[in-house]
């Protein structure tokens, strides 16, 4: 017989909860069903139930049940899902009631708002249509910060928002090594000479590509009955509740890079789907962190999709897909070609060496506005230096450089880092993975991802949040956040090959 206090504890969590799913729902339907038209009255109720959600999990009851069940927590086993619930759930509260629900309302309003201008501001190239939203953000986004306790840094709040417990200098450093690892890497491929990927940009139908990144995940664990896929602008995925996966992608009808979109977003949807059934509906039924999370869509789009091995068994069924486009060019070439390392305007598009100059770029852009030391207005320039000293490309415009991606439009300032480390992370699991199951290529070859995905769920989806981040990192793969394998991984597969 369970705690009544404890049962108490869980329906409330339930309730709030259930508020967000429900703003997660009216967030996917904004952007992949929702008429342009709507936008005004969805950002109303998007902040209504922000608000509300806010308002019932911030409120003095729960507190009272947190503290009088301290010794349920402290008698019981660390891993337990009573001990898990009630530590993670103080931790959320703790944080949750230093922000005012209508300070939690606004920003999420103002999200709404954002993203609703960012789509037109991208397609007509025109940053000013979105730079009174950007400034709206870092207004309340100031106001946000100042709700804790002064910090290390000021970006340290935001990014505890999506990688909790982690600090902007233990990211920099991380980025440090990258940078000091990967711009030679680039320079050594470049030096080698250029691969030929021309052939991948032609005409590719848009429905003939969802047909195949389906038949793709199916093989990985797509089921109709609980996972959806829709297009969109800009890939994401949302979970509204338990067993119910919404993915998007952006089948483009002149390259196929949806194909590689659709799995990134596919190992995000997995990971959700994976989490234990009896943590849904409380604060432990979700992927740990950001990182964590992008480790799981890295996997399978790069790790997996981007493999040998994947397209020994995929490649000829997408030569018969696009026989027009593909027959003449061979195994090799293709293989060659997506892995290609060259350095490019669009984050999404980039390859696995120069994705992470992408990110580094961004993130050392977000702390220059949070701090001051970089206005709204000259945001643009700022990025188009930036993209000529990381990457040695040049802007054409806006809609490529700035407005590419939808995060800053959702406020979402602290996020771009998590890409990076969850490249960090992906290759410590995988290297585990590896040491446990052995020689993973026989089974792709054969189109067999159960053993990889089985693992996965076991160690690392099952989890939910139970843990720390660190904690369910240290758990998984035996250490600390480590970029070496990362590094080690890169060098191996893309570094150019003694004659």
């Amino acid at each position: 017989m369970t705690e009544p206090k404890f049962d108490r504890l869980r329906e409330r969590l339930a309730e709030v909860t259930d508020l967000s799913k429900a703003a997660t729902l009216l967030f996917w339907d904004q952007r992949v069903m929702m008429p342009p038209g709507g936008s005004a009255a969805r950002a109303e109720a998007l902040s209504t139930l922000s608000t509300l959600a806010q308002e019932r999990f911030v409120a003095a009851d729960i507190g009272r049940l947190l503290e009088d069940l301290r010794g349920i927590e402290e008698g019981s086993e660390y891993e337990s899902f009573e001990s898990s619930l009630i530590r993670v759930t103080r931790r959320d509260y703790e944080k949750a009631t230093r922000v005012p629900p209508d300070l939690v309302g606004e920003m999420s309003k103002a999200a709404a708002l954002a993203l609703s201008a960012w789509g037109p501001a991208k397609e007509e190239s025109n940053f000013e249509a979105l730079r009174p939203h950007l400034e709206t953000h870092l207004e309340l986004k100031h106001r946000y910060v100042e709700c804790f306790d002064p910090p290390d840094e000021t970006y340290d709040v935001l990014l505890d928002n999506y990688e909790p417990d982690m600090k902007t200098a233990e990211v920099r450093e991380i980025f440090e090594q990258l940078k000091q690892q990967l711009v030679p890497l680039v320079q050594e491929i470049g030096e080698a000479g250029e691969v030929d990927d021309s052939f991948l940009r032609q005409s590719f139908d848009p429905e003939s590509q969802r047909e195949f990144a389906l038949a793709i995940l199916g093989r990985f664990g797509y089921t109709d009955d609980e996972w959806r896929l829709d297009q969109t602008s800009h890939p994401f995925q949302a979970t509204p509740g338990y067993a119910d996966i919404r993915l998007t992608s952006n089948f483009r009808p002149n390259d196929l890079t949806s194909l590689f979109a659709t799995m990134h977003e596919f190992g995000h949807g997995l990971y959700e789907r994976g989490v234990d059934s009896t943590l849904a509906r409380t604060p432990l039924g979700s992927g740990v962190s950001l990182g964590l999370h992008e480790s799981q869509s890295r996997t399978w789009e790069n790790l997996v999709g981007r493999s040998r091995s994947f397209w020994r068994f995929f490649y000829p069924r997408l030569q018969e897909s696009f026989s027009d486009q593909l027959r003449s060019v061979d195994e090799e070439q293709f293989y060659r070609a997506i892995n290609r390392v060259h350095p490019s305007l669009i984050r999404i598009d980039a390859d696995e060496v120069t994705y992470n100059m992408h990110i580094i770029l961004r993130f050392e852009l977000e702390q220059e506005l949070i701090e001051g030391r970089l206005a709204v207005k000259d945001l643009p320039a700022a990025w188009n230096e930036r993209m000529a000293a990381y990457l040695d490309v040049e802007v054409p415009n806006d809609a490529q450089g700035v407005l590419q991606d939808m995060h800053w439009a959702g406020g979402g300032f602290g996020y771009f880092p998590t890409y990076s480390l969850g490249n960090v992370i992906s290759l410590q699991i995988w290297e585990r993975v590896n040491e446990e199951l052995g020689d993973l290529d026989q089974g792709f070859e054969r189109g067999e991802f159960d053993s990889l995905r089985e693992w996965l769920q076991e160690h690392l989806y099952v989890l939910g949040r139970k843990f720390t981040p660190q904690e369910t990192i240290e758990r998984v793969t035996g250490s600390r956040i480590d970029a070496k394998p990362y590094v080690r991984y890169l060098r191996e597969k893309l570094a150019p090959q003694p004659a």
